[in-house]
């Protein structure tokens, strides 16, 4: 039924047009600034949603348009509500995984809410605090926070939660996976019982159902996209390759002019830095972003590489978890991930707002069983290019194992063997002397 969507026993009219919302006039101001026309399909469904009041569940991949989704509606009932700000307490408050990410929202929000006299924080890791600090004393409306940051200062007292109105928990799948799932369990204690709940997860595994459960009051769920599956505007393709020859496969890419703005993923820190100098080397303007770099190394690396003055990005997974750049034409696994939901996340950043993009992953003998859970979990056959100078027969023929194995036996040529039992009890103690009475 064209226009309509369903959400459990409610029918909802499908908005095509950001004016079609019931969004205050500074708003929608804001948003013809921006150039904001037709909303994506998570913001038609979310957003009514949001402004009636109800805890919402969200399912949806990174690119799709959640931020929107969640900032629009919470400007406009805090700016309806319009209670006075008061110092160390913001009243909302969009809790997200990474660094990187909770600037971008930020700068969202300040975009949003250009023609508002609203006031938005941002805080996170790996920097000074004295400016943050200085932000939260002077009071805020919308609050976005790393845990780590969070904790801290609310521990040294120059933040309080006991006045917060609408929680957002964003990008939940990736916070598990980065091992935050008791900073959250903290956070939550320290929330008032009644507030506006806001979850939304890229994936729905048990782990993530259990916390959303503890979170979310009725919700309404809206599934943008199911887990693990791809955007149709990605062309997806493999590349079979010999693991000593995928520097030389990435040049030989690169060199073509089409590959105008890459994004290359990496498995390991120094294998970013390797492969950028090879590519300096070769004339390819390239960036680095991985866990080393500071972060003001990491949003410099980002800006150049937005601005077009880098034409690749070469990036492990956390730290390039909330990049979100427009005119990404290419996504490069230069090491095919073990999980499909990351190679989803992964390729997204390319085709994003209806735009067409292209995937390559190469793929060794030891990936294939990688790119076999990949091809089950979204149910898509990725095509075989073997029109390339580095093309391994071997690779291709290779059989499949269990993604288990396939991972120990890439780790043990890593030089990251798996730890043995024995290792793990502690060392082998001495055999104990022969009794006398014992007899052999």
């Amino acid at each position: 039924m064209e226009g309509i969507y369903f959400c459990e026993t409610q029918v909802y009219k499908l908005m095509k047009k950001f004016t079609d919302f019931d969004l205050i006039e500074p708003l929608q101001q804001s948003l013809k600034k921006v150039g904001y026309e037709t909303p994506t399909p998570i913001q038609q469904q979310a957003i009514p949603l949001v402004l009636e009041g109800h805890d919402l569940l969200g399912i949806a991949q990174t690119g799709t348009g959640k931020t929107a989704a969640f900032c629009l509606p919470i400007l406009n009932y805090l700016h309806l509500k319009n209670i006075r700000r008061e110092p160390k307490h913001p009243r909302a408050l969009i809790l997200t995984p990474t660094r990187e990410l909770a600037i971008q929202i930020h700068d969202n929000l300040t975009k949003y809410g250009f023609f508002l006299p609203q006031k938005f924080a941002v805080i996170f890791g790996g920097v000074s605090q004295g400016k943050q600090v200085q932000s939260l004393r002077h009071g805020t409306d919308v609050l976005v926070a790393t845990p780590g940051r969070l904790l801290d200062l609310i521990n040294q007292k120059h933040l309080r939660l006991g006045k917060v109105e609408v929680f957002v928990l964003d990008e939940a799948d990736r916070m598990l996976d980065m091992g935050f799932l008791n900073d959250i369990k903290k956070v939550l204690a320290l929330l008032p019982r009644k507030r506006h709940n806001l979850f939304f997860s890229a994936t729905m595994p048990t782990a993530i159902k259990k916390l959303a459960t503890s979170i979310l009051v009725n919700p309404k769920k809206i599934e943008v996209t199911p887990p693990a599956t791809t955007v149709e505007l990605i062309h997806q393709m493999v590349m079979y390759v010999n693991k000593k020859e995928k520097p030389n496969l990435l040049v030989h890419l690169l060199k073509d002019k089409s590959f105008k703005r890459t994004l290359v993923f990496v498995g390991m820190k120094h294998i970013a830095n390797r492969l950028a100098e090879k590519l300096e080397k070769n004339n390819i303007s390239s960036k680095t972003i991985h866990g080393n770099k500071s972060q003001a190394a990491r949003q410099k690396a980002i800006q150049e590489f937005a601005a077009g003055r880098a034409r690749v990005l070469v990036a492990t997974d956390i730290a390039s978890r909330g990049i979100d750049i427009d005119g990404i034409t290419h996504v490069i696994n230069y090491d095919l991930s073990n999980v499909a939901e990351s190679y989803v996340h992964r390729i997204g950043r390319t085709a994003r707002a209806g735009s067409e993009g292209a995937a390559v992953s190469f793929v060794t003998a030891d990936e294939k069983s990688y790119l076999a859970n990949i091809e089950r979990a979204t149910k898509q056959k990725i095509e075989v290019i073997t029109d390339h100078p580095y093309h391994s027969v071997e690779a291709e023929n290779a059989s499949v194992v269990s993604v288990g194995k396939a991972k120990a036996k890439i780790d043990e040529a890593q030089g990251r063997k798996t730890k043995s039992r024995r290792f793990h009890r502690g060392p082998k103690r001495p055999a104990k002397a022969p009794s006398a009475s014992r007899s052999y």
